[in-house]
């Protein structure tokens, strides 16, 4: 059963204050009747869905969509701004960027921010935006910070800050 998950962004009309990056991060989770890595196509497993156990929860589609050579990236001094979403469809995210207090978040993409937030939830089916300056350069981890989906299930992202 393939899944797409889509996130659409809808600006003001006098548009969002400029920002020196921006990137789209979409978590989506899977239900395999294989094990977590097992090779090959993995039939959609209804009964691990019922239970909201899934195999995989990633972002941008697949473990490792943004790791490595495929991490986004920014340089010191920048401002990031990242469109969250969450597909679900049945979890929530606890998104975070290790290492990172967000200076702004829109909470479910609405029109008034919080600032200083270290996480923030992302419900099934919705999204958030959050935005802060990169100020150390190094790799930021980028995770569900329901932590046993980032290192157990594949929702690891990262941000190489030159």
């Amino acid at each position: 059963m393939p899944c797409l998950h889509h996130l659409i962004l809808v600006e003001p009309v006098a548009g969002l204050p400029k920002v020196d990056k921006e990137y789209y991060v979409m978590q989506s989770e899977f239900y395999t009747k294989g094990k977590y890595g097992e090779a090959g196509l993995q039939p959609f497993s209804m009964e691990k869905a019922l239970k909201e156990i899934p195999d995989y929860v990633v972002f941008n589609g697949s473990v490792g969509a943004l790791a490595g050579d495929k991490a986004i990236t920014a340089n010191k001094g920048e401002t990031v701004r990242l469109y969250v979403g969450n597909g679900g469809p049945n979890l929530v995210s606890s998104f975070h960027v290790i290492g990172e207090i967000f200076d702004k978040v829109y909470p479910e993409g609405g029109g008034i921010f919080n600032t200083n937030v270290q996480t923030t939830l992302v419900p099934a089916g919705g999204s958030t935006v959050v935005e802060f300056k990169v100020e150390v350069p190094g790799t930021l981890i980028i995770v569900d910070h329901s932590i046993f989906r980032t290192f157990n299930k594949g929702a690891l992202g990262m941000l190489k800050v030159s």
